[in-house]
């Protein structure tokens, strides 16, 4: 079965950190741009994150940069989003994508080129 795994998330206080982990289940993500967006309660899915496959190309929402990073360890078929000084308004659904014909430069609008969606995590920073 073909399917990206998501775990991590949580609650979390004001100011602390998270380390989400989209690992991939049948397939390979060396050839996969991978996506990280987020859908707060009533509010459309946004982006948040991107890799490329190669790892040398990524691009950050203004909201997270400086405070989100993003990696990927293909030996371990894994991309990772570490989330530091988190928000309340960080609170959200977190979804992993990987897709082979999306590009990191315009991955918010190629949102529906991706293959494969993780389950999503639930992500509350709350005190």
């Amino acid at each position: 079965q073909l399917q990206l795994v998501q775990s991590g998330g949580g609650l979390v206080q004001p100011g602390g950190s998270l380390r989400l982990s989209c690992a991939a289940s049948g397939f390979t993500l060396d050839d996969y741009t991978i996506g990280w967006f987020r859908q707060a309660p009533g509010k459309e899915r946004a982006g948040v994150s991107c890799i490329s496959s190669s790892g040398g190309d990524t691009n950050y929402a203004d909201s997270v940069k400086g405070r989100f990073t993003i990696s990927r360890d293909n030996a371990k078929n894994t991309v990772y989003l570490q989330m530091n000084s988190l928000k309340p308004e960080d609170t959200a659904v977190y979804y992993c994508a990987a897709g082979r014909s999306v590009y990191c430069s315009g991955y918010v609008v190629l949102m529906p080129r991706f293959d494969f969606w993780g389950q999503g995590a639930q992500v509350t920073v709350s005190s």
